[in-house]
């Protein structure tokens, strides 16, 4: 049998290990984001193959956690595709308004940024008192990093460019202040944001949204948890609710396609028919 061979069971029964043990399923992630991702986590160890870190795996929690941390995807930051967040202002905020209030789920909200970035697009359009906003994550960590809302000063400059290309004509400044080299998320954003952890692969519905956010996410994912998370998607929004994903999604191939109709098609932004 080939290396590369023999590593792949060591991968499956590396997933299979996570799954008996922690619960949390990585057996329809991207076959080769996962080989990737546990290829490093190799390195890190120092152990030579890959069955040499189960045992580790079974018996320290903290290994598990650290492994969470490689796992996950938390590549983002403050208004991430400008042009995603100006669409949502002309696309979707004018239909939110509609209703007395608003109910928004940001899945896979990693450390943060983008929900940051949402509630101040409700803010200046006049929304967030009427909000509710989600914000999951499966990864603990960068949960806690999003509640402290806590971002490197030298970050700023580049989250202003993205502000100001996203249709904004306030000072993003007012909606930080800055301390020891970082830049502190003003409380009030945070006031109508609960952040909690919730796995995509494993974790059920959050019923009647009215909007759900789940960008740059389901790249990840092969077809079957797609669909699973799609179905999530689609039992969790109200009829006419609204779904965006990234760029390089589509909903175009899934089992709930006919239940959407396209609002922005370059935004990747859909609603619900029913």
């Amino acid at each position: 049998m080939k290396e590369n061979e023999i590593e792949k069971i060591e991968v499956d029964l590396f997933v299979e290990a996570i799954f008996q043990r922690y619960g949390y399923d990585f057996k329809h992630y991207a076959k080769a984001s996962v080989r990737r991702r546990t290829r490093n986590l190799l390195q890190k160890t120092g152990y030579s193959r890959i069955s040499e870190m189960i045992p580790k795996l079974l018996y320290d929690e903290s290994f598990f956690q650290s492994l969470v941390c490689d796992f996950s995807i938390t590549v983002t930051e403050m208004f991430r595709d400008p042009d995603f967040f100006m669409g949502l202002r002309k696309k979707v905020i004018p239909y939110l308004k509609t209703y007395p209030f608003v109910k928004i789920w940001h899945a896979g909200c990693a450390t943060g940024e983008e929900v940051y970035s949402l509630a101040i697009v409700l803010k200046e359009e006049g929304l967030y008192d009427r909000a509710t906003i989600f914000a999951t994550d499966f990864n603990d960590t960068a949960l806690k990093k999003a509640k402290d809302g806590i971002y490197p000063i030298e970050n700023i400059r580049h989250y202003t460019a993205n502000y100001q290309k996203a249709g904004s004509t306030e000072s993003f400044s007012k909606y930080y202040h800055a301390e020891y080299e970082s830049a502190i998320m003003d409380q009030a954003l945070k006031e109508r944001i609960t952040f909690a952890n919730h796995n995509l692969a494993t974790d059920g519905v959050f019923g009647e949204m009215h909007l759900i956010l789940c960008r740059n996410v389901l790249i990840y994912f092969d077809k079957t948890l797609q669909n699973r998370v799609f179905d999530l998607f689609s039992n969790s929004l109200i009829h006419k609710g609204f779904l965006c994903i990234g760029s390089k999604e589509s909903l175009q191939f899934s089992e709930v396609c006919e239940h959407f109709s396209v609002a922005d098609e370059k935004q990747k932004i859909y609603q619900k028919k029913y």
